[in-house]
């Protein structure tokens, strides 16, 4: 599959908005939107993020134009937003919220996705890149070890009562 990797466009927060509510609420074990609705809105109102500094929305379009998922890379911490103290990390950068459409899963999309943040992260000078995941991400999970992520129990926290686990990656 042919996968173009660009910064998201105005027009297309609302469908983004929608593959990530979409997916995060189909995860087996993770929080539903009745639990977490602020999360769930968050997520629905990916395009926010492009408002932060140092931070980029990027999508992943077929060769058909077709929105096959997204992340949001940040390149400076203080911007990431996540519980625990990822945010006082200095010289790194950070991936969240990672969504690929459930028919495409398995086709390279998160792999691109993640290859583009790491090219971001090295071309701003930074010394490392983190990100979180959960249990019920355990494909995502393979996926970022695969490509140099290693475990960081010292960027570990709690959301609400999810366990949300830290890994990082020296480039």
């Amino acid at each position: 599959m042919n996968i173009e990797i660009r910064n998201i466009k105005e027009n297309e927060f609302d469908e983004l908005g929608s593959i990530m509510v979409k997916t995060y609420a189909n995860l087996e074990g993770f929080p539903s939107q009745t639990d977490q609705p602020e999360y769930y809105e968050m997520l629905r109102n990916i395009g926010a993020f492009t408002k932060k500094p140092n931070t980029k929305v990027l999508v992943a379009l077929s060769d058909k134009d077709d929105m096959l998922g997204g992340v949001v890379y940040f390149s400076d911490m203080n911007q990431y937003g996540s519980g625990g103290n990822a945010v006082n990390e200095n010289e790194a950068s950070g991936i969240r919220l990672l969504a690929v459409k459930t028919n495409v899963r398995g086709g390279g999309v998160g792999k691109a996705l993640t290859l583009a943040c790491i090219d971001l992260a090295k071309n701003s000078g930074n010394k490392q890149i983190i990100l979180h995941t959960t249990e019920a991400m355990k494909v995502a999970w393979g996926m970022y070890e695969r490509l140099g992520f290693e475990r960081s129990p010292d960027l570990d926290f709690m959301q609400e009562k999810l366990s949300v686990f830290g890994f990082r990656h020296n480039i």
